[in-house]
C-alpha cells in the first residue's frame, strides 16, 4: 500500500499563470509559500519559507482565476507529481516536482469575517471532498 498525498496551508506567492487548453480544458500555475519557525542554537528564533509550485486543472483552475490573488491564504490538498523532459539548448534530462491540488479551501476573504470557502476539482464550492459526492443522502432523516 502506498499514499500520495499533500496537505498544505500557505499564502500565494504570485498570480496563477492560467492557460486555455483545447477541449475546454483549463489549467493554472502559481507558488505557494508555507512557514515555518524554530529556534536555532543561540536560541534566537528563525523562520524557514518553502516554497511549493502548485498546479490546478479545469474547474479548479478557473476558480483560481477568478479569485486566487497574490498574498491569499490558502487549504490545499493534492499529490506530488513529477514532470521530466529534455532540455532543448542542453539535451539534459530535466525534472521538477510539483502539486497537484484537487482541494482548495480560501481561509481569508478580504473581509476579515473569517469566512472560508471549500472548492473541490469539480468546482462545488461547497464540498471540501470528492467522497463526500459519493454517499447517498437521500434516506437521511434531515
Amino acid at each position: 500500500m502506498s499514499v500520495n498525498k499533500v496537505i498544505l496551508i500557505g499564502n500565494v506567492g504570485r498570480d496563477p499563470e492560467v492557460r486555455h487548453l483545447e477541449n475546454q480544458r483549463v489549467v493554472a500555475n502559481f507558488s505557494l509559500a508555507t512557514k515555518e519557525y524554530y529556534r536555532d542554537r543561540s536560541g534566537n528564533r528563525q523562520e524557514l519559507t518553502e516554497w511549493h509550485n502548485i498546479e490546478m486543472w479545469d474547474d479548479l483552475a478557473r476558480t483560481a482565476e477568478k479569485y486566487v490573488v497574490k498574498g491569499k491564504l490558502l487549504y490545499l490538498e493534492g499529490k506530488i507529481r513529477t514532470n521530466s523532459w529534455t532540455d532543448k539548448e542542453s539535451g539534459q534530462e530535466r525534472s521538477n516536482k510539483i502539486i497537484r491540488a484537487n482541494v482548495m479551501t480560501f481561509l481569508n476573504t478580504g473581509g476579515g469575517s473569517g469566512e472560508s470557502r471549500s472548492e473541490n476539482k469539480e468546482g462545488n464550492p461547497y464540498q471540501e471532498s470528492q467522497s463526500d459526492m459519493n454517499s447517498d443522502t437521500d434516506d437521511l432523516p434531515f
